[in-house]
């Protein structure tokens, strides 16, 4: 049974790869999912290109255990050799844009919930979540959805980690810094010159280390990623922009990161987020399911990578087939064998708790 579900999930990650399905633009991996609910007789629910499913056995009475990850992905980049949407097994690598993020983790969830559909006396439901705008951080993606879901109570998010337990997720803030200055011809002594202004924040974003220190997580990380600034190489711009990707760990709230940097910076800097939701995120060490993956041998560490864990209120763990520091990469590919350990090994942690 289990071998038959892996195989079927294996095809099924080869119709999500010839299926473009860059992010809001889901609709038509959406119902490659919904046909493997009817393949298997499971009745789903379908808002914007979310599908979820609850087990055949669902009691009210019990907590739920949510399954979720992505049929998105990032539009492909400009290296690639293969065709991105063909999808070709070479050397025991399945070949494909999404094949490792999130495709293999999405179609090894969907075979371990099938695995569970039908089983009563369960100490927990399932419900999986196939999720959109996981790549874009979307307003409707899995954060849309949540209402729905039913008394849960900890989730696993299915991204690539080697099948090891990430315990923990760094959060996400992304910041719109404008640095002020005088706007001037080019010709004339100018002290105030917006760019030069900047090349004191940018060391500062370069050097400030914030305090806290998690020891899943390590420390808060600030890259400055753009620089923007003037039109015409005669004129000194009024102002250069900044954007800047903070990683922010457990020991920080994202709105006291942002309270922080606001603070130090000098009065002609402005500083804007995009959005303070997507915090990190975390397990206990303690937790069933971390204990159950670990009597399996799983070892556990902090992601520096987001996922829709952040916005997840209830604990949650990513795990999933693949290897993270493939996802994005020209050439993507997910080994066949990570997929078949991926179902066996989420088979085996979840029987190690329900």
């Amino acid at each position: 049974m289990i071998e038959q579900l892996t195989n079927n999930a294996i095809q099924l990650l080869h119709r999500l790869i010839e299926t473009p399905s860059f992010s809001s633009e889901e609709d038509k991996t959406a119902l490659l999912v919904e046909d493997w609910f009817r393949q298997n007789n499971i009745p789903f629910e379908r808002e914007n290109n979310n599908i979820w499913a609850y087990n055949k056995y669902f009691d009210e009475a019990k907590p739920t255990i949510l399954l979720n990850s992505h049929h998105d992905t990032v539009k492909p980049n400009g290296n690639y050799t293969n065709d991105p949407f063909n999808a070709f097994v070479e050397n025991g690598k399945l070949y494909g844009l999404g094949s490792n993020d999130a495709g293999g983790c999405l179609v090894s969830l969907l075979a371990t919930f099938t695995h569970f559909y039908k089983q009563k006396d369960l100490s927990y439901n399932f419900v999986i979540v196939a999720s959109a705008e996981e790549e874009s951080s979307g307003p409707l993606g899995l954060k849309s959805v949540l209402k729905y879901l039913k008394n849960v109570v900890f989730g696993i998010v299915g991204e690539p980690t080697l099948m090891q337990l990430a315990v923990a997720e760094k959060g996400l803030l992304v910041l719109d810094v404008s640095v002020n200055g005088t706007a001037s011809h080019a010709a004339h002594p100018n002290n105030d010159n917006s760019i030069y202004n900047a090349l004191e924040v940018i060391q500062w974003f370069k050097d400030y280390e914030f305090e806290k220190e998690s020891k899943t997580l390590g420390k808060v990380k600030m890259t400055v990623t753009q620089v923007n600034a003037g039109k015409q190489h005669n004129v000194v711009p009024s102002h250069c922009d900044l954007v800047v990707d903070v990683r922010v760990n457990d020991k920080y709230k994202n709105e006291e990161v942002l309270g922080i940097v606001r603070k130090a910076l000098p009065e002609n800097v402005g500083v804007r987020p995009r959005s303070l939701h997507l915090g990190s995120s975390s397990i206990p060490m303690d937790h069933p399911i971390v204990k159950s993956g670990i009597r399996l041998g799983r070892t556990t560490y902090g992601s520096p990578t987001l996922s829709d864990q952040s916005v997840l209120s209830c604990p949650s763990l990513k795990l999933g087939p693949g290897d993270s520091t493939r996802s994005h990469s020209a050439d993507e590919f997910i080994y066949i064998d990570e997929i078949k350990e991926g179902v066996e090994l989420y088979i085996k942690i979840l029987e190690g708790i329900v």
